[in-house]
């Protein structure tokens, strides 16, 4: 089974092994993931938050490694219920590696702190699973022999440079020891936002499209400006099922938004009209979607001579909205076009309760 396999090509797996199945839960997800990064964060001297569920920590200065490794996995499963898996090594690179080794074998209790002598493991490390490794470069490693880690590590320079360019020669150093790949302790900006999802069931009207466009649209602007950015270009998109037998179409248009706006009201207008543009009689659809691009810090926005850029009140409009939505819980404030009862919604009948973040879904413990 692959990650993003559809559910209904696994029916007979789950029904097999009585599986239990949860639709997807992003209040959750995202409250946890912050939970995790924070206590991360509070018992490293440096970390670098690399994904959701993913932080890389620098662990300099502690005398016994292992054992703050140890700690912190501890910690984490103490404060939060959410068990991890550590892996210790000299470069990001191999501190991935040691973390598959965790993962996977369980003697090592979740931490594992790859040797000073670390080729065989190597050795027994499939290159095909190596952070940064695609199925292309896989594929062609393998066919030039070069079936594990160790052999990567042991290829000429000369050859990887060719074949991988510079990024497959920093990973070529990497498994030698020597870090290439700094930790990055502030965020870099974001090159582009985008909010997507599927719809419970196929939509064929535009009227509905343009709720959903601008439901997201919404979602997007929100986190153009929590991290004070603005955008200079807009492309909106709709496609349809490509699993069912239903004709298939996609299509998407973009725009230049100058100058550069994180207002929702000037960016839901723009979505509109794309929207407009790239639908499409006779079909239906089952996602859609908008991305944000050419993102620049608010304070950087260059001014358009024949196009007049957000005024004092829209900025302290947009303020109001998300300060509102803050305290009294998101869409408490939203667009008369994101709907009153949108019925393409994503189907969530599965859904878990959002423990940490609503009160009327907290836990019932009756002595």
């Amino acid at each position: 089974m692959k990650m993003g396999t559809p559910l209904f090509q696994m029916r007979r797996l789950i029904e097999r092994h009585q599986v239990r199945v949860y639709s997807s839960n992003y209040t959750l997800y995202g409250d946890m993931s912050r939970r995790v990064h924070d206590i991360l964060a509070a018992l490293a001297p440096a970390s670098e938050e690399y994904s959701i569920d993913e932080s890389f920590l620098r662990l300099d200065g502690i005398d016994d490694v292992a054992g703050h490794a140890r700690h912190i996995r501890h910690t984490v499963r103490q404060w939060t219920g959410i068990p991890v898996s550590i892996g210790i090594g000299p470069t990001k690179v191999l501190a991935k590696v040691a973390n598959h080794i965790a993962k996977k074998q369980p003697q090592h209790g979740g931490v594992f702190m790859l040797p000073a002598d670390y080729d065989v493991c190597l050795a027994a490390f499939a290159v095909a699973d190596l952070w940064g490794i695609g199925p292309r470069y896989a594929a062609m490693l393998e066919r030039h022999g070069l079936q594990t880690a160790l052999d990567l590590k042991q290829a000429p320079d000369a050859f990887i440079r060719q074949k991988m360019t510079v990024v497959g020669h920093r990973l070529l150093h990497e498994l030698r020891g020597v870090s290439c790949l700094s930790l990055e302790e502030i965020e870099s900006q974001r090159k582009s936002i985008c909010c997507s999802r599927s719809f419970g069931r196929g939509v064929t009207e535009l009227a509905e499209l343009s709720e959903a466009v601008c439901s997201y649209l919404c979602r997007a602007t929100e986190k153009l400006r929590r991290r004070q950015l603005a955008a200079s270009y807009l492309s909106v998109f709709i496609r349809t099922n490509q699993f069912n037998a239903d004709p298939k179409y996609s299509g998407g248009r973009g725009a230049t938004v100058s100058p550069a706006s994180n207002n929702t009201l000037t960016l839901n207008r723009l979505a509109q009209q794309l929207l407009v543009h790239c639908y499409k009689k006779g079909f239906r659809y089952w996602k859609a979607g908008v991305l944000l691009e050419g993102l620049v810090p608010v304070d950087c926005v260059q001014g358009d001579l024949f196009q007049a850029a957000d005024s004092s009140r829209q900025k302290a409009l947009m303020q109001a909205w998300d300060r509102v939505n803050q305290r009294f819980g998101r869409d408490t404030l939203q667009l008369a076009g994101q709907g009153l009862q949108p019925r393409w919604q994503m189907r969530r009948e599965m859904l878990s309760p959002r423990f940490t973040t609503c009160w009327e879904e907290l836990p019932c413990v009756k002595a």
